[in-house]
């Protein structure tokens, strides 16, 4: 697709949909969009429509510039008390056996490998181990932070959170408090699904719900810190459930202004009990990048997380409204590669990240966590 095409000529032509013309004045005149639009360019837009107008709206809030950061994950287990029907990665507690769990010392090994290397994040997310509780990873974070202080910890899903903070007999309040305070800088945006009860009760009932999701991320923002936000999409939701989940998180952000990036996760059916759900094709993928970037008005910016839709891909995604492209990673994010992603292997390095923005005509600017720009490297060639 041609990502300079003019929106006007979409809306110039006969026979548009009044609310199809209705949606895209809106764009074009910085209006929100309602719960009506957004559905309407779910269910009748073209993929071009939406396209140049999320274009749009990209190049009105960024320009070219399309962000990437440094950093590393650690998985602490995959071995969790709860049985997602869509997840790929976990194992039950009650068969932990086929599954793995680091050790404190191992996870800091992880942390010392990257020692005198440039990154600028460390990303902690597992599954829940009833073991690894609230004061095992207070105490690890204080380790990181003793060890290297300018680390940014971004880590913990509303999941694990919400177990952790429950079993120590704690509030929500008093449990952010802590981990706050032992080193966590910033919140994921995992586990947050679908929201609506009516998908959540079939997909991932015994885990926390959407409003015990969203009240641990504004007790973040009320703590000073910042959050991303995901939505798991293209199994057996139906478009009203994609915009009633971003409508919850919009609102919020109006409340609390603590997101920084969403990220829609496409749903892969290898080796889970959703393996019958047919995945969704890239022409719907960059549909609901657009969608998203078009309704999310009050969210700064959009990623896509390349090792789950791959390289070429993830390139598409930035003539479809996306500015992010989440960060180098290395080959220890299993997540997704577990579920059938297209990369198997996940690992980038800041030159082949660089190259493939490059590739599309953008512009990469290296960030750090909280889109601090580190780097502009526009023409220039990236260093390892």
């Amino acid at each position: 697709m041609d990502r300079n095409l003019p929106v006007e000529r979409f809306l110039g032509q006969q026979g548009l949909l009044p609310g199809l013309r209705i949606a895209g004045e809106k764009i074009l005149n910085t209006e929100r969009l309602s719960e009506e639009d957004g559905l309407v360019l779910f269910e009748k837009a073209s993929l071009p429509f939406v396209g140049a107008l999320a274009n749009l709206v990209r190049e009105r809030l960024h320009g070219d510039n399309t962000y990437f950061n440094r950093n590393f994950h650690i998985e602490p287990t995959n071995v969790c008390v709860f049985s997602c029907k869509f997840c790929s990665y976990s194992r039950l507690y009650a068969h932990r056996e086929e599954g793995w769990e680091l050790s404190a010392e191992q996870m800091m090994d992880i942390v010392r490998s990257y020692d005198n290397k440039p990154v600028t994040e460390v990303h902690i997310v597992g599954g829940v181990h009833p073991k690894m509780n609230l004061h095992f990873f207070a105490d690890l974070m204080r380790q990181i932070k003793a060890h290297r202080p300018e680390l940014h910890i971004k880590g913990f899903t509303p999941v694990e959170l919400d177990y952790m903070i429950r079993k120590a007999k704690l509030s929500v309040e008093e449990g952010m408090k802590l981990m706050h305070e032992a080193g966590l800088d910033s919140l994921p945006g995992g586990g947050a699904e679908i929201f609506h009860p009516e998908i959540r009760q079939q997909i991932c009932d015994d885990k926390v719900d959407a409003e015990g999701w969203l009240r641990i991320h504004e007790v973040a923002h009320a703590l000073g810190m910042h959050s991303n936000a995901t939505m798991l999409y293209g199994h057996i939701e139906k478009y009203w459930h994609r915009i009633d989940h971003m409508k919850r998180l919009r609102d919020l952000q109006d409340k609390t202004g603590g997101f920084n990036t969403f990220i829609p996760l496409k749903f892969r059916n290898s080796n889970n009990e959703m393996s019958h759900v047919p995945e969704s094709s890239v022409i719907e993928d960059m549909k609901m990048y657009a969608v998203a970037r078009l309704f999310m008005d009050n969210f700064p910016h959009l990623k896509a997380y390349w090792p789950m839709l791959g390289r070429q891909n993830a390139q598409l995604t930035l003539s479809f409204g996306v500015n992010d492209m989440d960060g180098t990673i290395d080959d220890t994010t299993k997540i997704y590669s577990m579920a059938g992603s297209e990369e198997q292997n996940p690992a980038m390095n800041t030159n082949e990240l660089v190259a493939l923005i490059k590739q599309v005509k953008r512009k990469p600017v290296e960030r750090d966590t909280l889109y601090h720009a580190i780097k502009d490297y526009g023409l220039e060639t990236a260093i390892l």
